[in-house]
């Protein structure tokens, strides 16, 4: 595994702390337009994912890249997590991995 350079797990909430970084979040898919994916974040907020591949609306998907600003990831990697996951969950880890157990993740 590579540790040189670290992904953040984050939500949208905690995207801003992690401008110019490489993170690690999942969104579900809203539409898709010019390469760009819009889509709404595990905190019901939305982002947008520059450069990301084709998947399916509703869908969720992982996506590895650099956060460019409060709203926006540059996608490096993107992969369908299909119509079913649990963003909640996911949304209470985002929270602790930015908050009480940050060094557990970065």
């Amino acid at each position: 595994m590579d540790t040189s350079s670290p992904a953040a797990l984050v939500n949208a909430e905690s995207l801003r702390m992690f401008l110019g970084r490489r993170v690690r979040t999942v969104v579900q898919v809203q539409r898709i337009e010019g390469g760009m994916v819009f889509g709404q974040s595990t905190d019901g907020r939305p982002l947008t994912i520059k450069s990301a591949m084709d998947i399916p609306v509703s869908h969720f998907m992982e996506v590895y890249g650099i956060a460019e600003n409060e709203q926006t990831i540059h996608a490096e990697v993107c992969t369908d997590f299909g119509p079913n996951f649990d963003a909640k969950a996911f949304d209470g880890l985002c929270k602790l991995a930015s908050d009480k157990f940050k060094h557990l993740f970065l």
